[in-house]
């Protein structure tokens, strides 16, 4: 019976995955999330059978039906992911039934919030204050109403975001943005000392591994790549891998401790 709410979460993250594209998508265009959808080429207004989330971008093999101008892969992407999500979130909160609970609620509000910010500073290389000023409000409800107060959780915020604000301020700006610390302090609350400060080294972990890789496949394949080349200094959004070192810690329960051990 358990398993038997895993297809209805994955549905419900799919319906949710679809509004979190209207607000990455609007958000950039300074629009609101209100009013009808409608093409960003022809702005023809969408009707519902075209907004079924997922379905409709296979249906009509991934074109707009009234220009046929090739529907961005980032809407069936985000739809998907956000389904898997919201399972993944339920499995890990332990529960049998869909009544109410908060936390849980918290939760996939939290991770929803979450792939706007990925996907959105995958698309602009920003953090809007607003995103991480919500995640971080969210982060630290989530971790009152589970454990209650707790000082080393309240501090693990400001505690992580002070590095990154190092960081910003003896380089100016140039090596790392500030939107990430802000996003780190949100992490500190949501995962505490322990698990935030595991989250963001994983990060760091896994952009120097991506990093060298890509660097090494240069110079393995240079003819594949453009002439633009990709180098340690150059401007990759770090927000992504912030969140998928929370992924990591969260879903996985690794923390650094752990791997040490």
């Amino acid at each position: 019976m358990f398993t038997v709410f895993y297809p209805l979460l994955f549905i419900l993250g799919l319906i949710i995955g679809s509004f979190l594209n209207v607000v990455i998508l609007r958000h950039e265009k300074e629009e609101g999330v209100g009013g009808r959808s409608y093409c960003p080429s022809c702005h023809k207004q969408l009707h519902w059978y075209e907004l079924v989330p997922l379905f409709s971008y296979v249906v009509q093999v991934g074109r707009c039906r009234g220009c046929r101008t090739p529907i961005s892969a980032q809407y069936p992407v985000v739809e998907f992911f956000t389904g898997v999500l919201f399972v993944g979130v339920w499995y890990q909160s332990g529960l049998q039934t869909l009544a109410f609970n908060a936390p849980l609620v918290l939760d996939l509000a939290i991770w929803s919030l979450l792939i706007v910010i990925t996907v959105y500073d995958l698309r602009t290389m920003l953090i809007p204050d607003r995103f991480s000023f919500l995640f971080a409000a969210l982060a630290l409800t989530s971790s009152w109403l589970t454990a209650g107060f707790e000082i080393w959780t309240f501090l693990a915020g400001p505690i992580l975001f002070l590095p990154f604000y190092g960081l910003w301020k003896y380089s100016n700006g140039r090596w790392m943005g500030l939107g990430d610390g802000k996003l780190a302090w949100g992490m500190g609350w949501y995962l505490g000392l322990l698990g935030g400060t595991s989250a963001v080294m994983f990060a760091f972990w896994v952009g120097a591994a991506v990093s060298l890789t890509l660097i090494g496949l240069q110079k393995i394949f240079h003819s594949f790549f453009s002439t633009k080349k990709f180098t340690l200094s150059s401007e990759v959004p770090f927000g992504p891998y912030l969140v998928l070192g929370m992924g990591i810690v969260y879903f996985g329960g690794y923390t650094i401790l752990a791997c040490i051990g």
